[in-house]
């Protein structure tokens, strides 16, 4: 199977969806985590940007990214705007509880593909990975 437009499977890998959670909440990474197993999704979780970043430059790829706004050492945006610039074309869909109108807009415009208000739903899920079908 070759490489599809969002995603990171490559050839003789396993044709199961992949995601990461990046998010420095110990309770909404393990919701989001138990929302993509029960999905079968097989999902990894890191607690900051820099995290999110430095799994990528280690040669892991996703099919999508749950990306926080939120987060110490290195925030969802610039996160977010990093994976961008390194070419990484996984869907991003960035979630927070946050719902000022103008960091929306500035998270969007980093290179989201998706944005859901916490909480996230197993309904809000589905939604973001029909974006990756």
């Amino acid at each position: 199977m070759a490489q599809s437009k969002h995603g990171g499977r490559k050839l003789g890998q396993s044709n199961k969806m992949t995601a990461l959670v990046v998010d420095d909440n110990m309770i909404n990474r393990t919701i989001h985590h138990r929302l993509l197993d029960n999905l079968g999704v097989e999902n990894e979780v890191v607690s900051n940007g820099k995290e999110a970043v430095d799994i990528h430059y280690s040669g892991k790829m996703f099919d999508l990214i749950l990306m926080d706004m939120d987060m110490p050492i290195m925030n969802g945006i610039e996160a977010t705007k990093k994976l961008r610039d390194m070419g990484i074309r996984s869907v991003i869909a960035g979630v927070s509880s946050r719902a000022m109108e103008e960091e929306i807009r500035e998270f969007m415009e980093a290179g989201l593909d998706d944005y859901q208000e916490k909480p996230l739903t197993m309904s809000k899920l589905v939604s973001i990975i029909h974006k990756i079908n």
